[in-house]
């Protein structure tokens, strides 16, 4: 297999990292801002969700910082103790249980979320993210970037009503030049292969020239200072410290700190985890992340961060689907997105603060189109009715209420047509040990569900290179759409780049045959040497 040096892949993950930089960017500043805490938090939590869980994780494609998820508790928490010294308490008890989650191996639980949840998830995002920036796109800017839900307090019209009124010229047409910009870098064959460029990056510098040259000759469509990004500007290295805020230890002392850590440390890890599973979706070599060694980093991630005034973390998918559709290849990419964050902030905030909200708001209106896209829900149409319908139920509740909510929905609706349909017993497994065995041998029983897959991954997983895999589902007649897409996935992409002989048997010509076929006698026998 072939290995990717160190300059390589900084060569290769540059534009990705730039183009990540950018949209965490306003992320981090909007949520340090709705959570009540000081703006340079949320750079913080940024800069060392990039360094350190970017070193750290194996993960290739996600990126950590501060979550929109996280908002309301971190909120309410600074309300009751009454001060942000004392909540950071709070978020190094959260890193120090997520270590401990880490070490008792509680990751694996990612593994039960079933593929069409998890989709579902990923397409509300999407939907959230271009609702969430059409405001901004307009010129109004009075929300915050990242919220996770259009309906806080139910559906607000005199919101909508503010909204249409505060439409300004000038933010539009830089959305619209932006938009064409991107999609330009996206579609014409030159400019998409001037990876050192990213369309990201020209879009922003266009949007910059064209605002100053708006001011420049007195024209009305000038954007405004309050809807431009808005970094502190520290004048000495004294301005800077006092930035920085140090956790008040006597916080460990007050019960109401411990219980907002055990919070934070449980909504974060399971948020982290459900990035991850998605993460691990979106990359195109679908490799595999380590769940457990992901709580570990994210855990010492939030400990240097609570230690140094920053907000706590998780994977976020609005960051690693950017990544993912920037074209990083590995986890340098989230590591180079940090060291921007941590350069611009401490050279050129004043330059960074030139940037039109409107132009941020349209690369991430793209990168929750590439997330909604109607060819997914075309897809999960196709696969009829059991895989369609926890699919939709996840993104109407996901947009509805928030992710978790929304994810347990999709889970107990997945859950029910499993039940519904008589599970029985899951997968057959040779008992030979893989290390001495001459062949393995995975023969697959009558019904396989999502809840077989944690088994038949880490299966997978452990399957040595040169090694020959026979995977037989001649006695199947239903394998769910998870493991049929990992099963492929591994013997397409994973076997083939680590010489592994693959012979699969039994297996039927559509996702459909395996829902409304009770037949089990061969359609499909494929043998693959590599």
């Amino acid at each position: 297999m072939k290995k990717t040096s160190l300059i390589g892949g900084i060569k290769e993950n540059i534009p990705s990292g730039l183009v990540v930089f950018l949209v965490a960017l306003p992320l981090c500043l909007g949520i340090a801002l709705a959570s009540g805490a000081p703006p340079l938090s949320g750079i913080i939590s940024g800069i060392v969700g990039g360094l350190v869980v970017g070193f750290l994780s194996n993960s290739n494609i996600s990126v950590s910082g501060p979550a929109a998820g996280l908002t309301a508790i971190v909120l309410t928490a600074i309300t009751d103790l009454g001060a942000f010294e004392l909540f950071l308490c709070a978020g190094i008890i959260a890193g120090l249980i997520q270590l401990i989650l880490g070490f008792v191996r509680a990751g694996s639980i990612s593994n039960y979320f079933p593929n069409n949840v998890i989709e579902g998830m990923l397409a509300a995002i999407g939907i959230i993210i271009i609702l969430k920036q059409i405001p901004h796109a307009l010129g109004f800017d009075k929300d915050y970037e990242g919220h996770e839900s259009i309906f806080d307090n139910g559906l607000n019209f005199g919101y909508f009503t503010e909204l249409f009124g505060a439409i300004q010229p000038g933010a539009i047409i830089v959305t619209l030049v932006s938009v064409a910009i991107l999609i330009a870098w996206d579609k014409i064959h030159v400019l998409k292969r001037m990876k050192m460029l990213p369309g990201a990056l020209v879009a922003v510098i266009a949007s910059i020239i064209l605002n100053q040259l708006f001011k420049m000759a007195g024209s009305s469509l000038a954007i405004e200072t309050q809807h431009l990004v808005s970094l502190p500007v520290p004048q000495s290295l004294d301005d800077f410290k006092n930035l920085i805020v140090i956790p008040d230890f006597n916080g460990f002392t007050n019960p109401k700190v411990w219980i907002v850590g055990a919070t934070i440390a449980i909504v974060a890890s399971i948020e982290t985890l459900l990035c991850i599973e998605a993460s691990d979706r979106l990359d195109r070599q679908r490799r595999i992340t380590d769940t457990n060694l992901e709580l570990k980093a994210q855990g010492i991630g939030n400990l240097i961060s609570s230690f140094i005034g920053g907000l706590p973390m998780t994977s976020v998918v609005v960051r690693s689907s950017a990544n993912a559709n920037a074209g990083a290849t590995s986890k340098i990419s989230a590591i180079i997105h940090g060291v921007f964050l941590l350069i611009c902030v401490l050279t050129i905030p004043v330059i960074l603060n030139l940037i039109p909200l409107a132009t941020l708001a349209a690369v991430l209106i793209l990168v929750g189109y590439k997330l909604a896209k109607p060819a997914t829900f075309k897809h999960f149409w196709h696969l009829g009715k059991f895989q369609f319908i926890p699919f939709v139920a996840t993104v109407a509740a996901v947009v509805a209420t928030d992710l978790l909510k929304g994810v347990g929905i999709g889970l107990a609706i997945s859950v029910f047509y499993i039940l519904q349909g008589n599970m029985k017993r899951a997968y057959y497994l040779s008992r030979e040990k893989l290390d001495d065995a001459d062949g393995i041998n995975i023969k697959l029983a009558e019904e396989v569900s999502f809840l077989n897959k944690a088994a038949i991954k880490k299966t997978l997983k452990n399957i040595k290179p040169n090694s020959t895999v026979t995977i037989d589902a001649r006695s199947t007649s239903y394998i769910a759409t998870d493991v049929l897409e990992m099963i492929q996935d591994f013997a397409n992409i994973r076997a083939k780049e680590q010489d592994i002989m693959v012979e699969l048997l039994g297996f039927k010509t559509s996702y459909r045959d395996y829902e409304r076929s009770e037949d089990s006698h061969i359609l499909v026998t494929h043998k693959r040497a590599m």
